[in-house]
């Protein structure tokens, strides 16, 4: 056991359908032996694997946080068209702080498969703000608004997108994302992210984008990918992550 007193706040299950190859035992198992005191669940646009994810979580003595990588609207979740940048929805990790936020959670991704579905279940900001009660924001990942700006070169547009999360969540809970997977564009990104900290005054917390529970599972991770873009690996125009670090 190293003692890490280190948080995972963006994992992606098995319930990340065709993207997550990591089974929720492996990783509270995982979790557990390197001494990390809780591990959030972060699957995209669903909570599917809340339920089984909080009773491994007790059962490993780990805290379970549940939570979820919601896709957001680039205007209204009832728009069925693909918006600025031909851009259909945006990533924003969402956390549980709370029974009301668990409960905010629950409504979001319901309302986001009922009324925002186009491609993905998609929330706005309009719903966030009436659901934000509870909740913990994080920036995102690359595909998220805030980071599509800023490695654009858009800073005012940045700044804007930032504040405007900041406003909608309650004091102190949205903090910009900092990840570094050793791809050349978060290096650039995480730069922008602690500079716009220090405008704005908004915390900064480190994540991983959890994708598998260890560094051997990229290839069977990469077969994952593969099936679900109906392509082969040795395709060169598909989707395929750049390096191993997405693991916990």
């Amino acid at each position: 056991m190293s003692g890490s007193s280190f948080v995972h706040l963006h994992t992606h299950t098995e319930y990340s359908l065709l993207d997550g190859a990591s089974r929720i035992t492996a990783l509270f198992e995982r979790a557990a032996a390197e001494g990390m005191p809780a591990l959030a669940m972060t699957d995209h646009g669903a909570m599917f694997g809340a339920l089984n994810f909080y009773e491994a979580g007790v059962a490993a003595g780990v805290k379970p946080i549940l939570g979820v990588e919601a896709y957001v609207a680039p205007g209204s979740r009832f728009d069925r068209q693909p918006g600025e940048d031909a851009e259909k929805y945006r990533h924003l990790t969402l956390l549980a702080r709370n029974e009301t936020g668990y409960r905010n959670l629950l409504k979001l991704v319901s309302d986001a498969s009922i009324d925002g579905f186009y491609h993905r279940p998609r929330i706005d900001k309009e719903l966030l703000a009436e659901r934000a009660e509870g909740l913990i924001g994080l920036s995102g990942c690359l595909a998220g608004e805030i980071a599509r700006f800023a490695v654009a070169g858009q800073d005012q547009r940045t700044a804007d997108a930032a504040a405007t999360y900041r406003d909608i969540f309650e004091p102190g809970a949205f903090f910009l994302e900092v990840q570094d997977h050793g791809i050349p564009e978060q290096r650039l990104l995480n730069a922008k992210l602690i500079e716009l900290a220090k405008q704005l005054q908004l915390p900064l917390v480190a994540t991983n984008d959890i994708h598998y529970t260890h560094q051997v599972d990229a290839k069977p991770h990469d077969v994952l990918l593969c099936i679900q873009q109906q392509k082969v690996q040795t395709d060169t125009q598909r989707l395929k992550f750049d390096t191993e670090e997405f693991y916990l």
